[in-house]
């Protein structure tokens, strides 16, 4: 008996993604949820020696306005990694990345065959930024979409550029970001992890990253999910 063929990928999987990333976000701005992040620094042999946190609770306005409300004062007991505006940026854009039609110009996509993750059956795709200019900051890795209505399920890869000069080194780590469906019909994140050795030239430094995204809630609907 012949192998039985692979399947393949439709030839416009990333605008069919981006079209219900578009979807998903716009369902999205009508749920406020929690953000909590950790983010710790380890020696070589693992130990945790520093840890920065804080909790945050997004809303976003009738006028579809994204704000964000600081839940205490953050716990900062870093003392090798220090924190940029670029990291919040990515953990705010990037690590829950959300890439809807008007984004999917900025990258450049590739279909990498199928795969089941998650318990899922998924397209997988790659993307990668076309071109990268001062200030900006973008993905660059893999993202797994379901096949039946092409909702991603998970990412993997890193925000990029890093950046380095004579002066100064921000490097960023690789990262999961997972996401579960809530209500049953649209996938929002749940969690980002990362655990990553970035290599300063002070010495490598360990850096273990955790977000999680949790007490999704509809404006108009006393809807919750709260992601184990």
């Amino acid at each position: 008996m012949p192998a039985a063929r692979a399947q393949e990928a439709p030839p416009n999987l990333a605008k069919l993604v981006a079209h219900r990333e578009s979807e998903t976000e716009a369902e999205r701005n009508q749920y406020t949820y929690r953000q909590t992040l950790t983010v710790e620094q380890l020696d070589e042999r693992g130990i945790l020696r520093g840890q920065y946190r804080e909790v945050r609770d997004i809303i976003f306005s009738p006028q579809q306005e994204r704000s964000e409300v600081l839940i205490g004062k953050p716990e900062n007991g870093l003392t090798r990694l220090k924190l940029t505006p670029e990291d919040f940026r990515d953990f705010r854009d990037i690590q829950p990345l959300v890439l809807t039609e008007d984004r999917l110009w900025n990258y450049e996509t590739k279909s990498k065959g199928d795969e089941t993750m998650d318990g899922v059956d998924c397209w997988v795709l790659q993307v990668r930024p076309r071109q990268i200019l001062e200030g900006q900051r973008f993905f660059d890795g893999l993202i797994w979409a379901d096949k039946k209505d092409f909702n991603i399920v998970r990412i993997e890869g890193h925000a990029v550029p890093q950046i380095l000069s004579t002066q100064s080194e921000n490097l960023f780590p690789r990262f999961t970001t997972v996401r579960k469906p809530v209500d049953g019909k649209y996938w929002f994140p749940v969690y980002t992890l990362a655990d990553d050795t970035l290599q300063f030239r002070a010495g490598p430094q360990r850096e273990r990253l955790r977000i999680s995204y949790s007490n999704y809630k509809r404006f108009a609907v006393d809807s919750t999910f709260t992601p184990k």
